[in-house]
């Protein structure tokens, strides 16, 4: 299927009470048009062989849903074992070539996890300190999230690396990803986690703060919200 033909079948499922409950959940300057993320996903997983050049038209989209389509179908593949290492390199290079296209959270926590953390688990990571050091909100928000995969393997290194990096950041979304990470990384390695808070609890943003003690004990958090 083409990224024309997509967007024609997407539009079949707009809806103007989708579009309502859309726009409750993002604070950016996007454009919806109100199409369930259920349905992207399912029309996403129906056209996985979409070539990489009408997946970047889908990204070139101003309309959320027409990219969120796009890049839920390098997602899905992304996902799948038959997947060659050729097409994953296709998805990376896209998304990171593009990042201009993945900028709102939903785009990036659909893109990071696999797209771009699969893909780097086995390879060298620099690419995401470099993200994460970009003036660029979504950029940096890509470099944390892309370590959820790394954690579901069992290796934290890099999201206390990255963190360290962030750990001042001036953007909420920014302070609830890398929060949200450090808290997964401590269900694997809680002495890293409070490690990390000793240090840095008493000086970070509150709401980062707040993401990345919700599995500690009452009794910690007591500890570590008394230090801010």
């Amino acid at each position: 299927m083409t990224a024309a033909a997509l967007i024609k079948e997407l539009k079949k499922h707009q809806s103007d009470v989708e579009l309502q409950k859309i726009k409750r959940y993002f604070k950016e300057e996007s454009k919806f048009i109100g199409i369930r993320m259920g349905t992207i996903f399912k029309i996403a997983a129906e056209n996985g062989d979409m070539d990489i050049k009408e997946i970047e038209k889908l990204l070139d989209s101003p309309i959320h849903e027409f990219r969120a389509a796009g890049i839920s179908i390098m997602d899905k593949q992304s996902r799948k074992k038959s997947t060659t290492e050729a097409r994953r390199k296709e998805f990376f290079d896209l998304i990171i070539r593009r990042t201009d296209r993945v900028n709102n959270w939903g785009l990036v926590d659909l893109a990071a996890l696999h797209v771009t953390g699969c893909y780097l688990f086995d390879k060298p990571r620099a690419i995401l300190y470099k993200l994460a050091k970009s003036k660029d909100t979504w950029e940096r928000r890509i470099s944390i999230v892309s370590t959820a995969y790394f954690i579901r393997q069992g290796d934290v290194d890099d999201t206390f690396k990255i963190s360290e990096i962030l750990v001042k950041d001036k953007h909420d979304l920014v302070h609830k990803a890398t929060g949200w990470m450090l808290r997964f990384a401590g269900g694997k390695d809680k002495k890293r986690l409070t490690t990390f808070l000793d240090k840095h609890a008493a000086t970070m943003p509150r709401v980062l703060l707040r993401y990345s003690i919700e599995n500690l004990s009452r009794k910690e958090k007591e500890y570590y919200m008394n230090l801010a």
